[in-house]
């Protein structure tokens, strides 16, 4: 059995949103060096749709290929349903991550409400703080 699905491997090949973006209305940067994994997203919001989003990511393949998905399956949809993206279900888009890379589909969901928390605060647009947990990417993968 491959230790890697297709799907992740297309997505670690070719990854889709890759880059940065000039005037985004929210950017979310979580990760930790210690443990190799950075990423950083960008969102282009309008009407309350993510009508953009691109993705710097320093990391394994894993981290690519959750960082590609997890941008694919928030663009063009409304913030609400990006805000209740999680990180299993990036796991099953990809087809499965191994259990000890299923830290990688936690920082893009973490990125992604990062960014959503920097759109909201840039807007002054009140949200329920309970949706942005204060916790470290990190302390559940690494132990730091």
């Amino acid at each position: 059995m491959a230790l890697y699905s297709e799907k992740v491997m297309d997505h670690f090949r070719n990854p889709r949103n890759v880059g940065t973006m000039e005037n985004a209305d929210g950017i979310g940067e979580v990760g930790n060096a210690k443990c190799g994994d950075i990423m950083k997203i960008y969102l282009k919001i309008d009407n309350d749709i993510i009508t953009d989003v691109k993705f710097e990511t320093f990391g394994c393949g894993s981290a690519i290929a959750s960082s590609s998905m997890a941008t694919e399956l928030i663009k063009g949809k409304p913030v609400s349903e990006a805000l209740a993206l999680t990180n299993r279900a990036v796991v099953e888009a990809l087809d499965g991550l191994p259990p000890h890379k299923i830290h990688c589909s936690v920082l893009a969901e973490e990125a992604i409400k990062s960014a959503l928390k920097d759109y909201y605060d840039k807007n002054g647009i009140a949200y329920d703080k309970k949706l942005f947990p204060d916790c470290e990417h990190c302390d559940h993968c690494c132990g730091t």
